[in-house]
């Protein structure tokens, strides 16, 4: 990921949302660059032009096309290449449960005035990853507080787009050969058990960081 471009990544094929989104984002006060694509086909393909810092997806570009066919499925792959805020209809938030839970996922309800919350998470992540990229290069105190949030988020997405993956594929077990079935569930099986080493080392991580915090 490059921090200095702080590429906000949009994939809606609603041209009012679209516009409405640029205008929030822009009004945050941030700079960023803002690509955009019609639809998730055509934003995979300029992914590695414009590498995602964090990924805006309206329900109105998923094509229902496979690998896209529904909303969950396209959601998992594009945990992939970076965090994603996705905005739909209400209902469709259950579908996504454990993508939200896993923290590579916010999701806003696509009723009312939606787009203000959407311009606030994205810049929320923007300034996480970007703090992130501060801690890896240059560790330092000012951002010791912040390393569990940083852990969680840096390496639950990768294990999240794995995990999504296996999963889908799971879900079509009846056309894999017995072997292929044993190889996801393994790689399933081990990504949930990094998942949750990752919560326990960022959950200790931050309890240490609060005591120091109490007894200075």
């Amino acid at each position: 990921m490059n921090a200095i471009e702080r590429n906000v990544f949009l994939i809606c094929a609603d041209p009012a949302v679209t516009r409405e989104c640029i205008r929030e984002i822009v009004s945050t006060g941030g700079h960023y660059q803002l690509p955009l694509a019609a639809s998730t086909e055509l934003a995979r393909i300029n992914f590695r032009a414009h590498s995602p810092t964090v990924i805006f997806l309206d329900e109105s570009a998923v094509s229902g096309v496979p690998p896209y066919e529904n909303l969950a499925s396209t959601v998992a792959l594009l945990t992939e290449w970076a965090p994603v805020v996705v905005a739909a209809a209400p209902g469709k938030q259950s579908e996504l449960a454990f993508l939200i839970t896993s923290g590579a996922v916010d999701f806003v309800s696509r009723t009312g005035e939606f787009l203000p919350i959407v311009a606030g998470l994205l810049e929320r992540r923007v300034r996480l990853a970007e703090r992130a990229e501060g801690l890896i290069r240059f560790p330092g105190d000012e951002l010791e507080g912040d390393f569990g949030e940083i852990l969680r988020h840096e390496v639950n997405n990768p294990l999240t787009g794995i995990l999504g993956n296996a999963e889908l594929l799971l879900a079509r077990r009846d056309r894999l050969p017995p072997a292929a079935i044993a190889r996801l569930q393994t790689i399933a099986e081990l990504a949930v058990r990094l998942r949750d080493t990752v919560r326990r080392l960022s959950n200790a991580w931050e309890s240490r960081h609060d005591h120091a915090a109490r007894s200075a």
